[in-house]
């Protein structure tokens, strides 16, 4: 099969012909369709986060057509989370796994032990023995891959395959950073990326306004937040018209903590939503007075997909994607970069 793989920090994904992988106990054999590109790409690709046995193929927004089935494997006590939403609580019948013939997708986190105190209450996304796709595990830049049936979700009816890849992290991850806000009703999101253009749907479905932060001067991303639904848009430094709820920052830059606590209200709160980020310059305490809340997000659970994918359609979330080949994957990652695109960039072999 045709791949891109990671051989080493800062070199450039390499195109080879690898053997098809053949799935184990539990796994499937997909064929991969598209796959979304992501910025924790871009911190592996630069050693930020640290990929532990290269080489590797990388991707972990996977979208693709179960073509074979492992062998049976076990159920475990935390395996198939409810998708009703019973959070922290596993299923007492698991849900059936996919089929040949299925179109799944792939997310980040690709297995869990099952056994450790966060996999037992609903927390798998800390599992300190977690393996995470396209990191630990090969991933879709490539025409084949193997995932963990488990850690697999059904793809609703309707969505393109290229449209469903970026709702594989862009969209989970944003999900999740969202429910840290609880019922903040405005929202400021900086880094108007693959993450900010899902989440502002889904935020304007539910009422709440949106606040939009880009970089200095890009009012591409600006008019492209206010066309989803943003109430304002304007540089990560400006002021918002009001104060604000709650804040997400998707943008990997430190810089940004102090501005965004300046702007949200008393008992407000500040996501980092990114798996990596540069150095936070100190602040004085007053900026983080008067019940002000400073946390991360880290992966996702299955809760989190089962929820997200049932929530999507109903919004419903449209993602807007370039596409390009798998052996301009460098390309991909290049402009995801250099920001030369609005919304999503998704490779499809």
């Amino acid at each position: 099969m045709r791949a891109m793989i990671f051989e080493q920090v800062g070199e450039p994904l390499r195109a080879v012909e690898l053997e098809t992988p053949s799935p184990g106990p539990g796994e499937l054999l997909l064929r991969v369709h598209a796959c979304g590109v992501c910025r924790t790409d871009l911190h592996l690709l630069d050693g930020e986060v640290e990929i532990k046995d290269p080489p590797r193929v990388l991707g972990h927004q996977i979208i693709g057509t179960v073509e074979a089935l492992g062998a049976e494997a076990p159920v475990r006590a935390a395996d198939r989370p409810s998708a009703a939403g019973n959070r922290g609580e596993a299923q007492s019948k698991p849900a059936p796994l996919a089929q040949v013939g299925d179109r799944v997708g792939v997310p980040w986190l690709g297995w869990s032990c099952g056994e450790c105190k966060w996999c037992l209450s609903g927390r798998e996304n800390l599992c300190p023995r977690a393996r995470f796709t396209g990191s630990d595990i090969d991933g879709g830049m490539a025409e084949y891959a193997v995932a963990d049936a488990r850690f697999c979700f059904p793809i609703p009816e309707g969505y393109p395959d290229d449209q469903s890849a970026p709702l594989m992290c862009a969209g989970l991850i944003g999900y999740r950073a969202l429910r840290m806000c609880g019922e903040a009703q405005r929202v400021g999101l900086y880094g108007f990326g693959a993450s900010a253009h899902i989440l502002a749907q889904v935020c304007v479905s539910q009422g709440r306004e949106v606040y939009a932060f880009t970089r200095d001067g890009d009012d591409a991303a600006q008019v492209f937040a206010r066309e989803l639904g943003a109430v304002w848009a304007g540089g990560s430094a400006e002021q918002p018209p009001q104060p604000l709820d709650a804040a997400i920052i998707f943008a990997p830059d430190g810089s940004l903590v102090p501005l965004a606590l300046a702007v949200v209200a008393p008992a407000g709160v500040v996501v980092c939503g990114g798996i990596h980020m540069s150095d936070i310059p100190s602040f004085p305490y007053s900026a983080l007075w008067q019940e002000r809340i400073v946390r991360s997000v880290a992966n996702l659970t299955r809760t989190d997909g089962y929820e997200f994918l049932e929530l999507a359609p109903q919004v419903p979330v449209k993602t807007r994607v370039s596409r390009y080949t798998l052996e301009d994957a460098n390309e991909a990652l290049a402009d995801l970069r250099a920001g030369r695109f609005t919304g999503a960039a998704v490779i499809v072999p």
